[in-house]
């Protein structure tokens, strides 16, 4: 098992995990409540930000608690990136096999292998620089993830370096659809079923462009075959949901671009579902991302069967 140590928080460090060749940090929460064979999301933070920070403004780890679900938490050093941004953009740092997206697939490898986690229940989300590293981690290590959601994040490899993703970040230029499209068939040998990808994004964001979102939606949309139009649009909490299903009905993309929103996580921490504590780039809109997303990927309705399962005595 690997060394760990407790933060301040809830959190606690995993001193260990394989080779690290990203030098990153990893901190992993675990609730009480936790079943054999439960499910893990992995969580990115975004620039500026600290993985206590991130799981204090949206809620992940009280959302953890109530539903059984584990939670690992990369960490950026400032020796790697002065803001404490992933390196998304970087080359050695945006394939398989190679920089943070090893390091985070090592820490992944560590975390299921320590606590019994099921492999095919592993998902990953993550906000700006950490929605971006998302966007790597989906396409690098597609087989290890059965979802992944994108918050005010980038398309796969829509640059490849720190000029490119100043001018992404701001809505110029970047690969065609079809490109995009490539970028992630090219990332891995991978052949499918792919993840499912959520995708939010604030329509007032100046930090990072909106186009970026439908670019994220179109990098995956003819990965999953559902290019076109969404299948249904639907109101959730007063803000539109589009759709994508597969031919079986599945629903395989959901897009949310919330109106009057800026740079951030979207947040609902009032009332009996709230989540999540209001601070920067922790945005409170009315909507929590986090509930939402874990809704997606079915992790509320399996954490509610599991923890409704009888105890029987060893």
């Amino acid at each position: 098992m690997s060394a760990t140590s407790t933060t301040a928080n809830r959190l606690f460090v995993m001193e260990k995990f394989g080779t690290d060749p990203g030098s990153l940090s990893a901190e992993v929460y675990i609730p009480e409540n936790f079943p054999k064979n439960g499910p893990l999301v992995v969580v990115l933070h975004g620039s500026t930000q600290s993985a206590e920070s991130y799981d204090t403004g949206s809620g992940w780890s009280a959302l953890a608690e109530e539903f059984g679900v584990a939670l690992l938490f990369p960490g950026q050093k400032k020796a790697n990136n002065a803001i404490g941004s992933f390196n998304w953009f970087k080359r050695s740092d945006s394939h398989r096999g190679g920089g943070e997206p090893l390091s985070i697939r090592q820490m992944i490898t560590q975390v299921v292998d320590d606590h019994a986690i099921d492999p095919s229940q592993v998902f990953i989300t993550g906000m700006s620089s950490g929605g971006a590293m998302t966007s790597v981690m989906l396409a690098t290590y597609p087989e290890v993830f059965a979802g992944g959601a994108i918050i005010a994040g980038l398309p796969y490899r829509s640059a490849n370096t720190l000029m490119q993703a100043m001018f992404r970040m701001n809505g110029y230029g970047g690969p065609s659809d079809r490109r995009l499209n490539a970028l992630v068939r090219g990332a891995s040998h991978f052949t499918g079923p792919w993840p499912t990808i959520s995708v939010w994004h604030g329509d007032s964001d100046t930090t990072v462009d909106k186009s970026n979102a439908s670019g994220i939606v179109r990098q995956w949309q003819k990965i999953h075959k559902v290019e076109g139009p969404p299948t249904r649009v639907e109101m959730v909490d007063g803000f539109p949901r589009e759709v994508w299903c597969d031919p079986d009905g599945r629903e395989v993309i959901e897009y949310y671009i919330i109106e009057e929103m800026g740079h951030g996580t979207p947040i609902s921490a009032e009332g009996d579902e709230g989540l999540g504590e209001e601070g920067k780039y922790m945005l409170e809109v009315g909507i929590s991302s986090t509930r939402h997303i874990a809704d997606f990927w079915g992790l509320t309705r399996l954490g509610a069967e599991h923890l409704a399962e009888p105890i029987t005595a060893a």
